[in-house]
């Protein structure tokens, strides 16, 4: 059986079987036994090679962790919990969305508290997208159904909605950057995900609080963590299903600047 999370991370890194082979010391043939037949690398080779193509050790090799040890590694991956997200210190989203070097992804319905920490967040997000950042920005579709229904759960009504069109707004100057892209999404949020390069805030949802008053898991990746690699999935999954933010030119036909 071959393992297919490792032969798809390969490719999606422009690795081919002999680059592997020469970076880790190994021979060629050890490697295709890794992806053909799914044999599972020593760990100081599993370290190196989750390094070399940017995924977590129990992403490519779940079997190789005991429960007892993911379970040890998951504790280790937590940094902090906050009761509430209004207790994380306003610096501290600063720093990470100013000091990220590879990756800022965010998944929320609204996320207002970022525009309202950083009213120029959508210029802030093109200079890192320049720098060489992907940056993926996921809101709520405030035409969908789980918005309306968020809204009358909280009993704001359309306020969600109207927050989302306003938070969009502070998000124009992504469209068209390279490496960067807004989309909108209409799932249900369990929790909404803030991610930067190894670090991730994680913003749980209460039925009857609101985001601001619901607790929030601070997260560092470990190269054979699961919790942060959990996150992660979760949010390429929604990423997958969901749709471009404006149409094609849409924000700048209303006086976006060009």
């Amino acid at each position: 059986m071959a393992n297919d999370r490792l032969r798809e991370a390969l490719i999606r890194a422009g690795l081919t079987r002999q680059d592997v082979a020469g970076k880790l010391g190994v021979d060629p043939k050890t490697v295709e036994r890794w992806v053909a037949a799914d044999r599972v690398p020593y760990p100081r080779h599993r370290r190196q090679l989750a390094d070399l193509i940017g995924e977590s050790e129990s992403y490519l090799w779940p079997q190789a962790l005991t429960p007892a040890r993911r379970d040890q590694l998951a504790e280790s991956e937590i940094v902090h919990v906050y009761p509430h997200r209004a207790n994380v210190p306003a610096e501290l989203w600063r720093r990470r969305l100013g000091e990220a070097q590879r990756t800022i992804d965010l998944l929320m319905y609204s996320g207002m508290f970022l525009v309202d920490q950083n009213p120029h967040i959508g210029a802030l997000l093109r200079n890192r997208a320049e720098a060489g950042v992907r940056v993926r920005v996921l809101v709520g579709d405030p035409a969908g159904s789980h918005i309306s229904e968020r809204g009358h759960e909280e009993g704001i009504g359309d306020a969600m909605a109207a927050k989302i069109c306003n938070v969009l707004v502070y998000y124009r100057d992504l469209m068209g950057a390279a490496n960067a892209e807004v989309r909108k999404h209409d799932t249900t949020l369990y929790n909404s995900i803030y991610r930067f390069d190894d670090e991730m805030f994680v913003n749980s949802h209460v039925f009857g609080f609101p985001a601001a008053h619901a607790p929030v898991l601070h997260l560092r990746s470990l190269g054979s963590g699961i919790l942060f690699e959990t996150y992660s999935e979760s949010f390429k999954q929604v990423w997958g299903r969901a749709a471009p933010a404006w149409p094609q030119g849409g924000l700048r036909e209303v006086g976006a600047p060009q």
